[in-house]
C-alpha cells in the first residue's frame, strides 16, 4: 500500500513538473506559428500623418522630457542607449549619421503599407543620470544634452523572433514583398542585410519587419562611394536601371571595393542585396506607384519635416522622391 501511494505521488509530481514546463513551451510554439504578415491595406494614403508615422502624436516623446538613463548597447553598429521617460516608456536612443534617414525612411514604408518600428527624431533630448558614454559622447553637450537622436519606442507586447532573409521566406513572389524591394530601391538603402531584419510576434499576427531603415536617402555604392543623409546625392542616383515588358531592375549597389574581396562572406553578403532590387515584375512595381502617388508633396516634406532637415534639404528630398513615384507610377 505504502508502495502504490509513493508511486501516486511521484507521478503526481512529475506531471506537475510536466504541467508547469508546458505553458513556457506552448508560448514559444504559439508565436512562431502565428499567421505571417507583411503588409496591411493603410486605407487612405491621402490622409496619414507623416509628421508623427506609425506610433501617431499619442505614442510621441514628449520633447522635454524628463528622461532617465538606463544602459549602454555596446553591440549595435551606432551608438546607441536606452532610457525611460516619466511614464514608464522605455526608448532606444540612436545617434550617429542614422537618426534623420531612419526616422524619415519609416514614414515612407509606413505610408505604402508596411511595418515599422515607432521612431522619432529630437534635435535634443536632456537625460538624468547620463555617464559618460563610450560611444557616441560627441553628440553630448558639455550641459548633458544628447543633440540628434532618434528615439525608437520600446512596445512590451513585441516578442522578437529573430530575423528573416529576403531570399527565403512566406512571401516570396507575392506583390506586397515585391513592393517592399521596390521601396528599398526608392529610398536607396544600401544595407539589406538579414540582420536589419526582425519578426515581431504582436497579438495573434508575425510581422515581418524591416527594422533598421539608416542606410538610406543618399547614394548606394561601394565603401567609398555610398552614402546616407546626403541630399545632394540622394537626388542624383539613378533609380530605375531596366524597364522590360515583364520585369523591372532598379539600381542599388552594395558589392564593396574589389580589395575587400578578402573578406569573403562580406563580399559576398552585399553582392548578393544587390539582387533584392532586381528582376521585379512589372506590374508590382507599377502597383506600388500608384499607391505612392496618392501622398501629397505636403505629406513627403512632413516626412522629412519629421527627422529634422533644413528647409532647403527637404525641397530637395520632396522633389527627388516625388520624381521617383512618379517614374513608378508611369510603369
Amino acid at each position: 500500500m505504502r508502495r502504490y501511494a509513493f508511486l501516486l505521488l511521484m507521478l503526481f509530481a512529475l506531471s506537475a513538473s510536466i504541467t508547469g514546463q508546458k505553458p513556457g513551451i506552448n508560448k514559444e510554439t504559439q508565436a512562431a506559428n502565428l499567421p505571417a504578415v507583411i503588409w496591411r491595406d493603410p486605407g487612405d494614403i491621402g490622409l496619414l500623418n507623416l509628421i508623427y508615422g506609425a506610433g501617431g502624436k499619442e505614442d510621441a516623446p514628449n520633447p522635454n522630457g524628463p528622461f532617465t538613463f538606463v544602459k549602454e548597447d555596446l553591440e549595435a553598429t551606432s551608438p546607441k542607449f536606452d532610457v525611460k521617460d516619466d511614464h514608464g516608456v522605455e526608448w532606444r536612443v540612436k545617434l550617429g549619421e542614422e537618426p534623420q534617414t531612419e526616422t524619415a525612411a519609416t514614414r515612407f514604408v509606413w505610408a505604402a503599407g508596411y511595418f515599422v518600428d515607432e521612431d522619432y527624431y529630437l534635435p535634443e533630448l536632456k537625460v538624468t543620470a547620463l555617464p559618460k558614454l563610450q560611444r557616441g559622447e560627441n553628440f553630448v553637450s558639455k550641459d548633458g544634452v544628447v543633440h540628434r537622436a532618434r528615439l525608437e519606442r520600446r512596445l512590451k507586447d513585441v516578442k522578437k523572433l529573430g530575423p528573416w532573409d529576403w531570399f527565403d521566406n512566406p512571401f516570396l513572389d507575392t506583390r506586397e514583398f515585391n513592393g517592399l524591394r521596390v521601396m528599398m530601391a526608392l529610398l536607396n538603402n544600401w544595407d539589406l542585410s538579414t540582420a536589419n531584419n526582425s519578426i515581431d510576434a504582436i497579438g495573434a499576427e508575425r510581422r515581418y519587419v524591416v527594422g533598421d531603415l539608416g542606410a538610406t536617402f543618399g547614394n548606394t555604392g561601394n565603401n567609398f562611394t555610398r552614402s546616407k543623409s546626403v541630399p545632394r546625392d540622394y537626388a542624383a542616383a539613378e533609380f530605375i536601371e531596366k524597364a522590360a515588358p515583364d520585369f523591372v531592375d532598379f539600381v542599388l549597389h552594395s558589392r564593396p571595393f574589389f580589395l575587400s574581396v578578402i573578406n569573403v562572406p562580406n563580399y559576398r553578403a552585399r553582392t548578393q542585396m544587390e539582387r533584392v532590387t532586381k528582376h521585379i515584375p512589372h506590374a508590382d512595381a507599377a502597383w506600388l506607384g500608384h499607391r505612392l502617388a496618392m501622398l501629397s508633396d505636403e505629406q513627403i516634406r512632413d516626412g522629412f519635416r519629421a527627422a529634422g532637415y533644413a528647409p532647403e534639404q527637404i525641397e530637395m528630398y520632396t522633389q527627388t522622391m516625388r520624381r521617383r513615384i512618379a517614374d513608378l507610377d508611369a510603369l
